[in-house]
């Protein structure tokens, strides 16, 4: 199930015109490829800071049991377990003796403004 949110509102998205994720309305820089998202003076009050709610650090290496593949799948679900959202972020392959790091956070930022989330 996947919530659904009135532009404008609590949660509202857009797609970044420069990477074409999908970020809050009200972010200033997206956070996928770090591009500015507002330049006008209408826009232009510093976005309140927020604060890193998770981090996690990683790394697979090679099992060296001959060629292997790996997917990165990411899921989000609420409090009654229903699915809000599964994406596949990277897929790739490890040769002999190669190690690849990851990192999975989650920043909390207030909201700019009063609304609540509608679902």
């Amino acid at each position: 199930m996947v919530n659904v949110v009135r532009q404008g509102s609590l949660g509202a998205t857009r797609t970044c015109p420069h990477c074409k994720a999908v970020v809050l309305q009200s972010a200033n820089v997206c956070p996928g490829c770090q591009h500015h998202l507002r330049f006008n003076v209408a826009n232009s009050e510093p976005q309140a800071a927020g604060h890193s709610a998770m981090r996690l650090e990683g790394s697979i290496q090679h099992p060296n049991r001959g060629p292997c593949e790996y997917c990165v799948v990411v899921s989000i679900t609420n409090e009654q377990g229903e699915k809000i959202a599964r994406h596949v972020v990277g897929v790739g392959a490890l040769s002999a003796g190669e190690r690849h790091k990851y990192s999975f956070s989650v920043e909390v930022i207030p909201a700019r403004g009063s609304g609540g989330v509608k679902r």
